[in-house]
């Protein structure tokens, strides 16, 4: 029988490259199945960081959730892939994303009118790079001619917020990342998306990966509070406003966040009380999930409280 940690990842934000394989290390002895590194579009290069974590481990699998996908071509990204695949063989997760609008035209001064169809085309030649090793295309966004002798077969999954990107990801892609996302949504409207993605492919449904908050607090408040201001960019970006409400937590005045949506997305409580939640999401139709603990005056401590209780699962 399948454990339940098989289903759940660890899901974080770098600060730095030592601190992040340190992370890893300590994911992997609490039985994680994944480590989800999560990058902003100025953060740290997280395939540079788990090309080092693939060192220091042996079992957990290797994610990105994700990599800015239009910082860089999607062949860079594949030989990337790589030369993980060799140091970690079949332990890679890549995935891809368009981040936000507001950092790629502002950083990076690039194009940013169709988002959505270059995330198609990015997919596109990655995936037949990582999976056929062989790649010819000349798209709208990018071309590529190129071959690969053994290509590993990476699973390549996208980030995906509105039911249009899950339909991508049914798809073409081996997994939909969902981001502060309640789970009503995902299994009213996501999941049946990428069952409408994978019935157009005539291709099985690849998994529903889902965020979710957790902390071992028995206090509510302050942990509503933590979450409430992880939050703050989130609630001034239009994509994420329109989809909190469609999940039924509309906004409120100058986009005051509503406990209700901090519960939707939150797990915290005694131990029995998160794993019953855990387990009652993966229950729902969600095929894994990706734990992000709420942030802490002592992290590491907040981050070892989680780390026992999965362990304990």
């Amino acid at each position: 029988m399948a454990r339940i940690q098989d289903r759940i990842g660890f899901g974080f934000r770098p600060s730095d490259a030592v601190s992040a394989i340190g992370k890893i290390v300590r994911a992997e002895e609490a039985g994680f199945s994944t480590a989800w590194t999560v990058m902003p579009a100025l953060n740290r290069d997280t395939p540079t960081i788990l090309a080092a974590a693939a060192m220091r481990t042996g079992v957990i699998k290797l994610g990105t959730s994700i990599v800015p996908a239009f910082t860089r071509h999607p062949l860079a990204l594949a030989t990337q892939a790589l030369a993980i695949e060799d140091l970690a063989p079949g332990r890679l997760r890549l995935g891809i994303g368009t981040s936000h609008q507001r950092t790629m035209i502002a950083a990076y001064g690039l194009e940013f009118s169709k988002p959505l169809t270059q995330l198609r085309e990015y997919l596109t030649v990655l995936r037949t790079a990582l999976h056929d090793g062989k790649v010819d295309i000349a798209g709208e966004f990018y071309t590529a001619h190129a071959s690969f002798q053994n290509p590993p077969g990476t699973p390549v999954l996208i980030s995906a917020l509105r039911e249009h990107a899950f339909e991508l990801a049914g798809e073409l892609s081996d997994g939909g990342i969902s981001w502060i996302t309640p789970a009503n949504y995902l299994t009213s409207v996501s999941k049946p998306a990428m069952e409408r993605g994978a019935k157009r492919a005539n291709r099985p449904v690849p998994p529903l990966i889902a965020h979710v908050f957790v902390s071992a607090s028995e206090h509510r408040d302050q942990v509503r509070g933590a979450v409430r201001a992880s939050l703050k960019y989130y609630a001034e970006a239009p994509f994420y406003q329109k989809m909190f409400a469609a999940s039924g937590f509309p906004l409120g005045a100058n986009n005051a966040i509503p406990d209700g949506l901090l519960d939707a997305i939150t797990v915290s409580g005694s131990r029995s009380e998160i794993a019953e939640s855990l387990q009652s999401r993966l229950e729902s139709g969600i095929d894994e999930l990706l734990i992000d603990v709420v942030p802490g005056d002592d992290q590491t401590a907040e981050e070892d409280a989680v780390f026992e209780m999965v362990r304990s699962l």
